[in-house]
């Protein structure tokens, strides 16, 4: 512990952001770094406890309180070494995880918590522009191949963890670009694909091979991986979208979400629009909210990116639904500490202008003698207690102009294709959600095939996906060599996701 007394002495300060009027011109990053002197002031401010929740707070089990002091102490290789010791890629998580550990920082009973987030990125970039981030070469090679089908956070977890162990690893992607979710799911506002790049070409010095453009299933049959390789790793993501069946739903103008957002990130990557991140071809135009009236149906993280792209293509107004009531400004006390708090959370997108309306049933998509989208009809959800029992009631019924309905409700299971149906002729198993099934060790009913990510979990974080893949990267190891050296979770975490 660094200073004793940091926590008392500094407060918590995020991250600087570009200002609104700026970033709406363009899709760079908002967020910045600060300066080393306040980044080690931040980190001051971790308590030393004698338990850090944080660990538990964290799926990837981060060494945190470890690192915070290495960065107090301006000994910024030793904390380089600690966090990659068990994150794989903390640019990503250091910019787009909701940090759970923050939620669960001690400090955070009665004080702001330390801006884990913050540091972590800090970390990494210190380590990229110092040049400590160097392609691993295993000593040996065993001579066992692995096939990863998906290049999300899971896939490529596991293939970074797999080649330390000394395997031969190929992924398979089916879009035309690495990264799956980080490249074709999250804004560019919120992650420069520069960022993915940099690190698939660390990647692919350690002698990883990455193949895109390829749907397992399809364009290769999955008996072709199982007779070349010697483990195949399913982690291809949940990204079945829940889809709004009520009148109206075929009107022009609704689209899930993802399609709005990976559409714009090709845009910006320069890559053609006659494939979607799925790898198949685009139904529809270019999905463009220009002058338009947008309404965002959901109010979570994908629908507050919607808004923040849809600020950038100059919607002529926005609005964000949501069915759920208004969570409280602060931590509610259904939601102690350690828990995940439930608590109004305004992004950067929403700070750039919306308007967030809670508790409201969508009744109704209206179209126009075209069969385009003009408006659509809402109520609000009115609580009241009968008999002893919460019921509701749907009221002021009213309807709202809107030519592009954007529905960012989640997703419901991993995609059901050519891939899916050869894996159940191959005895891998879906549960009753539609995800894939697997036992403890991440190994389905079929031995040869292991399944990691949200295609197993269902739709979750970033972090939990890199834990995912190198749990299941370690199970690999031991079921291939008998025994692994490759790390494991160093704290238990809550399944709070």
């Amino acid at each position: 512990m660094g200073k004793p007394t940091g926590f008392l002495e500094k407060d918590r300060k995020t991250a600087s952001k570009r200002s609104v009027s700026e970033r709406i011109k363009d899709y760079k990053e908002i967020e910045l770094l600060l300066p080393e002197k306040e980044t080690k002031d931040q980190a001051s401010r971790c308590m030393d406890c004698g338990t850090p929740f944080c660990h538990n707070g964290c799926p990837l089990g981060n060494i945190i309180p470890e690192f915070n002091d290495a960065v107090y102490e301006e000994n910024w290789q030793y904390a380089y070494e600690i966090l990659s010791s068990t994150n794989n890629f903390p640019e990503f998580t250091g910019r787009i995880c909701p940090a759970p550990c923050e939620s669960s920082c001690v400090l955070g009973i009665n004080k702001p918590p330390v801006t884990i987030e913050l540091i972590e990125k800090a970390i990494i970039e210190k380590a990229f522009k110092e040049g400590w981030v160097i392609p691993f070469q295993p000593a040996k090679r065993t001579e066992k191949k692995i096939a990863i089908i998906g290049s999300g956070p899971a896939g490529l977890a596991a293939a970074s963890q797999l080649n330390k162990a000394g395997h031969w690893v190929t992924v398979y992607e089916r879009a035309d670009k690495i990264g799956g979710l980080l490249r074709y799911g999250i804004p560019d506002f919120k992650l420069d694909k520069s960022v993915i790049d940099r690190r698939i070409d660390v990647m692919e010095k350690e002698g990883i091979t990455f193949i895109t453009n390829t749907k397992i299933g399809s364009t290769i049959k999955l008996s072709k991986l199982e007779a070349e390789f010697d483990i195949i790793l399913v982690a291809t993501g949940s990204t079945t979208p829940r889809l709004i069946n009520i009148e109206g739903s075929d009107a022009i103008g609704i689209y899930p979400a993802m399609e709005f957002l990976s559409q714009q990130n090709k845009r910006n990557g320069n890559s053609s629009l006659e494939v979607n991140h799925k790898g198949e071809k685009y139904s529809n135009s270019e999905i463009l909210a220009f002058e338009k009236n947008v309404v965002v149906i959901g109010g979570g993280d994908t629908g507050s990116d919607c808004v923040g792209t849809s600020n950038r293509h100059k919607a002529k107004s926005i609005t964000q639904i949501e069915v759920m009531p208004k969570p409280p400004i602060s931590r509610a006390e259904n939601t102690p500490w350690p828990n995940w708090p439930n608590m109004l959370r305004t992004s950067t997108s929403h700070e750039e202008g919306a308007d967030r309306v809670w508790s409201v049933s969508l009744q109704e998509f209206i179209k126009d003698d075209e069969g385009k989208l003009k408006a659509l009809r809402i109520g609000d959800i009115s609580m009241f207690n009968k008999d002893g029992r919460v019921e509701q009631e749907i009221i002021n019924i009213r309807e709202i102009p809107c030519e592009l309905a954007l529905i960012a409700a989640g997703f419901l299971h991993t995609d059901h294709g050519d891939l899916f149906s050869e894996l159940t002729e191959k005895n891998v198993r879906s549960d009753e959600r539609g995800n894939l099934v697997a036992k403890i060790n991440y190994q389905s009913e079929n031995e040869k095939v292991f399944i990691a990510g949200d295609s197993r979990r269902g739709q979750s974080l970033v972090v939990w996906a890199i834990s995912e893949g190198r749990e299941a990267a370690r199970e690999i190891d031991i079921y291939l060599m008998g025994k692994t050296q490759l790390e494991g979770k160093t704290a238990s975490s809550f399944d709070i996701f």
